[in-house]
């Protein structure tokens, strides 16, 4: 169910990304805007697949840990990944009292594990098993890839709505005050629809950008406890690291979907009921969402 929606959710903002640059292109009269959106979103993908690990692994400060440092941890990452069939990830450090993870990498042979030393501190043996379960499972799930794919369509719905209204107040006015009969008032029409996505359009790509992050990580969950076979210790796991109260130092608002609970703190919910409104703009769903659907699987 999870991997339709997300699926549903990615085509969806495909067709959105090439709808803004229709819109944008027929208001300025300028069929190259809609080429150059469709061109500039499949540029930016494969740049984006390519060096996607190394630009989140450097935002954030991880650094390689070598076996001889934590033998402990490289034992735990390679059994699980060969629970679940993959290859082993390289294995990060962020030194950080914060406890939380990422995962990051194209697809499981260039994939990497990222656990702050908090993490490390923390929690025992089976709930830093659950967390790097959940992990594993983004990688084999491909969510590092999705969600590289929704930052850099957000980003360039962004930009193209930026560039717009600067274009369209600098140098679009003056020429569209020389049009005159039907095709000026259609022009006009155009503009007007064009300046409300303009408007609007950052804020649906962001929001279905946040929809897909949340919608992976039920699916994560639930992979994960598929490979530790013990729902309990991922519960164990989410209440620990969401009544840790300091927020990640090294924490960056770009990267924040990936790790595994908002490293701002700001989506734990604390047991309260969380209005729908604010849920759309999480991250991560709520931790308390999080933990009845894994208790109803035990």
């Amino acid at each position: 169910h999870n991997i339709w929606k997300t699926w549903a959710l990615m085509a969806g903002f495909f067709v959105f990304v090439i709808a803004v640059g229709w819109i944008f292109s027929q208001a300025l009269q300028s069929p190259g805007i809609l080429y150059f959106a469709v061109l500039f979103s499949v540029i930016m993908n494969i740049t984006s697949y390519w060096y996607s690990d190394k630009i989140a692994l450097a935002i954030n400060g991880a650094k390689p840990v070598a076996e001889k440092d934590n033998p402990e941890l490289y034992r735990i990452v390679e059994n699980l990944a060969i629970t679940a069939g993959l290859p082993s990830p390289k294995i990060y450090i962020i030194q950080d009292a914060s406890p939380n993870a990422f995962a990051t990498g194209r697809d499981k042979y260039h994939a990497a594990v990222a656990v702050t030393s908090g993490l490390l501190e923390r929690l025992d043996r089976t709930e830093l098993e659950a967390v790097l379960s959940h992990e594993l499972s983004h990688i084999g799930n491909r969510d590092t890839l999705v969600s590289t794919v929704v930052v850099v369509l957000a980003g360039l719905v962004a930009l193209l709505s930026n560039w717009f209204l600067r274009w369209s107040f600098w140098g679009g006015m003056s020429r569209r005050s020389n049009d005159e009969g039907d095709s000026g008032q259609i022009q006009a029409i155009f503009m007007l629809v064009g300046l409300i996505f303009a408007i609007l359009a950052p804020l649906v790509a962001t929001l279905i950008q946040l929809a897909v992050s949340r919608r992976r990580e039920f699916l994560a969950d639930a992979s994960g406890v598929l490979l530790t076979r013990y729902p309990d210790g991922l519960i164990s796991a989410l209440k620990k690291i969401a009544s840790d109260p300091s927020p990640m130092r090294s924490a960056n608002t770009a990267t924040a979907h990936l790790y595994f609970e908002n490293p701002f703190k700001a989506d734990s919910g604390k047991g309260q009921r969380i209005p729908w409104l604010v849920k759309l703009f999480m991250t991560h769903p709520p931790v308390e969402e999080r933990i009845n659907a894994l208790r109803q699987k035990i």
